[in-house]
This record gives structure tokens, C-alpha cells and sequence, in this order.
């Protein structure tokens, strides 16, 4: 249960600084809080990463939706017996349904976060898509974890 009080912790965290962009930012518009390192830019994304994809609403939602589904099997499945998974988890969840949410709401997505690493402009995320990107990277790492003991345990 614990687990999807987090994604619903990270759920309502991206709604509201959605909101808030909306509310408060013309598209466009950026705030600057780190010169030439992050803003806070109102920007509209109607496609995935990079706008990928842009338009296909109908392939968002049935992959949303498989997705939902495929990690909350897996959080009944593994979320007890590694707290890491969970909170791994959790996050995918909560990420993938605040940009669901997007979605169906407005045909988009609301991106805010503008960060340049050197001259290079990264693409604008949110919170979703942050918590997306940390829960699949902790996923990954455990999965790397666990096969390398699988394999110095066959030795």
C-alpha cells in the first residue's frame, strides 16, 4: 500500500506544478534560476521523449494503460520483497499516469523543467517524466545487481 501512496505522491506533486505552469506562464515564457544551467520553461510536448511520435494519442493510451497494468502485477509480484523495487515502481507508476493524465486532459503534455548541460539545450521535462527516468534507472541497476550475484554465485 505504502508504494502507491508514493506514486500517488509524485502524481499529485506533477499535477500541481502543471498546474501552476498553466496557471501562472505563457508557452514560451521562461522563469531563469540558474543562468545558463535551469529554468523553469512553459513548453507543450504533443508526442513522447523528445517529441517523438508527435500526435498519436490513441498508441498513448493503450501503452499507458499496458503499462499501468504490467507494474502493478509487478508491484503485487516483487514491491515486499525488495522495498527498492517498490520504490522503483512507484515511481514508473506515478510518472506514467501524471503524463496519462496530460494526456487525456489536453492532448499533451505540460513540460517545465529547462536544464542546459554546457551548450546543450536537454529537452524539457516534468516531474512525471523525471520520476520516470529514476524509477527505470533503479530498475535497471537492480537488475545489473542481481544478475552479476546470480553469476558470482554459480562460481
Amino acid at each position: 500500500m505504502r508504494y502507491y501512496l508514493i506514486a500517488l505522491c509524485i502524481i499529485v506533486l506533477d499535477q500541481l506544478t502543471k498546474w501552476w505552469i498553466i496557471a501562472n506562464m505563457e508557452i514560451g515564457e521562461s522563469i531563469k534560476i540558474i543562468e545558463n544551467v535551469l529554468y523553469i520553461t512553459s513548453h507543450r510536448n504533443p508526442g513522447a521523449a523528445w517529441g517523438i511520435l508527435e500526435g498519436q494519442m490513441i498508441f498513448f493510451y493503450i501503452i499507458t494503460l499496458i503499462v499501468i497494468g504490467a507494474i502493478v502485477y509487478y508491484m503485487k509480484k516483487f514491491a515486499e520483497e525488495s522495498k527498492w523495487n517498490g520504490f522503483a515502481l512507484a515511481l514508473v507508476l506515478g510518472g506514467a499516469i501524471g503524463n496519462f493524465i496530460d494526456r487525456i486532459r489536453f492532448q499533451e503534455v505540460v513540460d517545465f523543467i529547462n536544464v542546459y548541460i554546457g551548450s546543450y539545450n536537454f529537452p524539457i521535462f516534468n516531474v512525471a517524466d523525471l520520476s520516470l527516468v529514476v524509477g527505470v534507472s533503479l530498475i535497471a541497476i537492480m537488475t545489473i545487481r542481481e544478475e552479476l550475484r546470480k553469476g558470482r554465485a554459480k562460481k
